[in-house]
C-alpha cells in the first residue's frame, strides 16, 4: 500500500482524534483556568495581609485586648517565669566569624490575671535555651501577636525533652515547660539590637512576599497554549484530505 494513502486516514478516524483530542484540551483548560482563578483569589487575600500588616506597623502597642488577631501590636504587664525557656527553629546566620547555629528563644510571660503568654525575645546563639537575663518584679513587655502554628505532619518533629521546637506551638511548649493556662498566641517582641550576646528581636513585622499574580499569569498563559495548540491540531485534521 502507498505511503499515500496510509496517511490519508478515513473520516472517522479523523473525527475520533479530533473529538479526543478535543476532550483532553478541555479537560486541561480547566484545570489551568481554575488554578489561575485560585492564585488571583490567594493575590488578593496575600495583599489584604500585607496591607494590614503595614498599618499595624505605624501603630503603637495597646492593651492586649480578650481575643488579638494575628500581626496586632500589644502590651502586656506581669512578671517573668525567669527560670523557664525553650527553643524554636534552627536558625544559621553568617557573621564574620562564620555561620553561626541557633534559635528562638522562648520565654513565658506571667500576666496579672494568671494567664501566661509565650514570648519570643528573638535569635540566640546555641543549641541548648537558657534562659535570657530579664528583669526582676513587675515588667512591662511589648511586641507583635503571632497566632499558634499547625504545620501538620510534614513538619519537622519537636523535642519537647530537649526543649526544641519546630512549630510555633504555645500550649505545647507551655505544657513542656510545665505551665498551665498559656494562652494560644505567641508574644514576638520588637526592639532595637541588644547588648552583645543578648537576643535579637525582630526589627519589624514580617513582611511575606506576595506571589501569586506572577503564578497566575504562568497559568492562564499555559491555558492560552492548550487552546492555540487545539486549534493548529483541529486545524490540520480538517485539512487533511479524505
Amino acid at each position: 500500500m502507498p505511503d499515500s494513502m496510509i496517511d490519508q486516514a478515513p473520516p472517522r478516524a479523523r473525527w475520533r482524534r479530533l473529538i479526543g483530542m478535543g476532550l483532553f484540551s478541555l479537560v486541561m483548560l480547566v484545570l489551568l483556568l481554575t488554578l489561575g482563578i485560585w492564585q488571583v483569589h490567594r493575590w488578593h487575600y496575600k495583599d489584604r495581609i500585607q496591607r494590614e500588616i503595614a498599618a499595624a506597623q505605624l501603630l503603637p502597642p495597646i492593651r492586649l485586648p480578650p481575643d488579638p488577631t494575628p500581626y496586632q501590636k500589644v502590651a502586656i504587664s506581669g512578671h517573668w517565669l525567669a527560670t523557664k525557656a525553650a527553643f524554636f527553629a534552627d536558625q544559621i546566620r553568617n557573621s564574620p566569624a562564620g555561620p553561626l547555629q541557633g534559635s528562638q528563644l522562648i520565654m513565658p510571660f506571667q500576666r496579672r490575671n494568671g494567664d501566661v503568654v509565650m514570648v519570643d525575645l528573638g535569635w540566640v546563639q546555641g543549641t541548648i535555651p537558657h534562659p535570657a537575663p530579664v528583669p526582676a518584679g513587675p515588667a512591662l513587655v511589648s511586641g507583635y501577636v503571632q497566632a499558634a502554628q499547625n504545620f501538620g505532619p510534614f513538619a519537622a518533629r519537636s523535642n519537647p525533652a530537649k526543649r526544641m521546637f519546630y512549630t510555633l506551638d504555645p500550649r505545647r511548649i507551655g505544657t513542656a515547660l510545665g505551665l498551665h493556662h498559656v494562652q494560644n498566641f505567641t508574644l514576638i517582641m520588637l526592639g532595637p539590637q541588644p547588648i552583645a550576646g543578648g537576643p535579637i528581636p525582630a526589627a519589624s513585622l514580617p513582611q511575606p512576599p506576595n506571589n501569586s499574580q506572577q503564578y497566575a499569569l504562568t497559568w492562564f498563559g499555559l491555558a492560552l497554549v492548550v487552546v492555540l495548540e487545539f486549534l493548529f491540531y483541529a486545524r490540520k485534521q480538517l485539512k487533511e484530505p479524505a
